[in-house]
């Protein structure tokens, strides 16, 4: 089985689980640390032409990460693409046994056990918080309806403000995130690198939680230790 991915996650989970096959990843293929794949381009705007080069049995790839005319293009050259989609925790975990099963793993594997279980009785704080999360400055961007970010809050007892919102990564003006009061900011490193120098200081006032990005929007072996860190770092802002 050769194996290209598209999405980080799903990179993880392979290399992790059927390592040898996996022969190609994005540039935004960050783990595991030292893989040695051939880079095929971002997630945005993979090297189809590359992708085809290295002629791969399957290509994983994710219905919001992933464009749909560049998965077109490897189909129409007759690779087989699966295409994920992951809005919440269980479904994730669903759709890793999916990806795991196409690319030839034997049987599933222990860390896909160890963050199921982690997520069935997730540590949450009491009484519930609400927060708002932003994705990305200049412009404002923040979670809106419907996305794994926001469910894997949720499980962890935070709401965010902007869950019926009409878009999914609404362009909200940092004024109106500072009236709405949440009860923490989240302040994710990725996809826009938040840092203690780069974000708390528009929220003068309210608590603000520094978190790993990978913790958050991340779906693959992280997930088993995800619900612990986020936790620790969402009770320490609020001290």
């Amino acid at each position: 089985m050769r194996v290209v991915s598209l999405v980080p996650s799903l990179t993880e989970a392979v290399a992790r689980t059927v390592p040898g096959a996996l022969i190609g990843a994005t540039d935004w293929c960050t783990h595991p640390a030292g893989l040695d794949v051939v880079r095929v381009g971002g997630t945005k705007n993979p090297k189809t032409d590359r992708i085809l080069s290295l002629a791969p049995d399957l290509v994983v790839a994710n219905e919001e990460e992933n464009r749909a005319c560049d998965l077109d293009v490897l189909r129409a050259a007759g690779v087989e693409v699966l295409v994920t989609e992951v809005r919440t925790v269980p479904q994730a975990i669903t759709e890793l046994e999916r990806v795991l099963t196409a690319c030839g793993t034997p049987a599933r594997p222990r860390w896909l056990d160890e963050a199921a279980a982690a997520w069935a009785d997730p540590p949450a704080p009491e009484p519930r918080a609400t927060a708002v999360v932003p994705i990305w400055r200049r412009p404002w961007m923040v979670l809106g309806r419907d996305t794994f970010a926001g469910d894997v809050l949720a499980r962890l007892g935070v709401d965010h403000l902007y869950a019926t919102h009409a878009e999914r990564y609404p362009k909200v003006p940092v004024d109106e995130l500072r009236a709405a009061r949440p009860d923490v900011v989240v302040l994710p490193d990725e996809p826009y690198r938040f840092t203690a120098d780069d974000g708390p200081e528009a929220f003068p006032g309210l608590p603000c939680a520094l978190v790993d990005g990978r913790y958050l929007t991340w779906y693959g072996p992280s997930l088993a230790e995800a619900p612990r860190a986020l936790a620790a770092a969402l009770r320490a802002a609020r001290r």
